[in-house]
């Protein structure tokens, strides 16, 4: 049992800006070791969320032998997703950093955490032909003395975020501590009677924070665009006769928020018409203003250009997005709960098709 004055301690890789560690910080966990080689990436964490990140390549470090890794409660980590995403071809495992999730199975297996959680884009299911989720959870399950494995693939709207954002969350318990996880029931939207939290509730209030606010310069053109396109539509709201008319781009192209939804989906990096734009000025939407729709609370202050700090929130987990799941996970560590026995629940998901298990994701 955990003494509850003492914070829950995690080590977290790929950490990026600190979104994951910073929703269950929330919830009275600590970072106590971090890691991430992307520089501006660890001097926002580092400036929001303490002196704890090692900036440098994962697969450098050796957990086992490296003794300035501590022990925890608990293992975060976003692997990188590029080689999993529904956008880009999927070279999936096979992909030059598909397999760095490997690095992240052997902080688990060195520091045997009574829970981790891996966090994935939704493209992580179709890739390599629906073969790569089902080796990772596979791996994950047989690291000794073994992981009971629950992925699921949350919408964070339903759980708070002003965005519709869907990932995948990889929950993984040690069999030994007996504890039955569930994932946590959505706390927002159609399937739990409440209103999503929208565009408009997000940015109430935002040109007041003096923190990453710039204004970027858009082409008089792009203005031009903006004004046959009403709120919450895209390029294709141009008309075909006008001689700004484009076609074959993908949705997210001069895509503005609708106010009285969540907006879509915040992306990190893309050339013209990808900033995401406001729904009712002709401009695109400001680091700030991301970084509200990425549940991101006005104090935090991310360090780096304009550029940086865009492809820093784009890639962050929405902190409120996972306090619920934080919250669902500290009985472990109260010693709160009916011990149940995990190896029957492991034996009883080998006997299920894995293309059975990956519906039980989806829904």
């Amino acid at each position: 049992m955990h003494n509850k004055k003492e914070k829950l301690k995690i080590i977290s890789l790929f950490s990026g800006c600190g979104g994951l560690d910073l929703g269950f910080h929330s919830q009275g966990y600590e970072t106590i070791w971090a890691n991430d080689f992307a520089h501006w990436a660890c001097e926002t964490f580092r400036r929001n969320l303490g002196d704890v990140i090692i900036e440098g390549d994962v697969e450098k470090i050796d957990p086992y032998k490296d003794p300035t890794i501590p022990s925890c409660d608990i293992i975060l980590g976003g692997f990188p997703c590029q080689d999993f995403s529904l956008i880009w071809k999927q070279p999936g495992l096979h992909g030059e950093r598909g397999n760095l999730y490997k690095s992240f199975l052997r902080f688990v297996d060195a520091k045997k955490p009574k829970v981790f959680v891996a966090e994935n884009v939704k493209g992580l299911l179709t890739a390599n032909k629906k073969k790569a989720i089902q080796q990772i959870i596979e791996d994950f399950e047989n690291i000794a003395p073994g992981y009971l494995v629950k992925a699921k693939l949350y919408n964070f709207a339903d759980y708070g975020v002003p965005q519709f954002r869907e990932r995948v969350l990889i929950v993984g318990i040690r069999i030994d501590t007996g504890f039955n996880f569930e994932h946590p029931r959505p706390t927002h939207g159609p399937k739990a009677g409440k209103p999503y939290f929208t565009s408009e509730e997000a940015l109430d209030g935002v040109e007041k924070v003096p923190f990453n606010k710039e204004i970027m310069k858009i082409s008089s053109k792009t203005v031009a665009m903006l004004k046959l396109i009403p709120e919450g539509g895209n390029f294709t709201d141009i008309p075909k006769s006008s001689p700004l008319y484009v076609k074959g781009m993908i949705s997210h192209v001069y895509r503005r928020l609708k106010r009285d939804e969540p907006a879509k989906t915040i992306i990190a990096a893309g050339g013209g018409g990808t900033w995401g734009y406001h729904y009712s000025e002709n401009r695109a939407l400001t680091n700030r203003e991301r970084a509200r729709l990425q549940s991101f609370p006005d104090d935090f202050i991310f360090e780096g250009s304009t550029t940086e700090v865009r492809r820093q929130i784009g890639n962050a987990v929405p902190p409120r997005g996972v306090e619920e799941l934080a919250k669902a996970l500290k009985p472990l560590f109260a010693g709160d709960y009916e011990h149940v026995d995990l190896r029957i629940q492991m034996q009883e998901n080998m006997k299920i098709p894995f293309s059975k298990r990956l519906a039980s994701i989806v829904y």
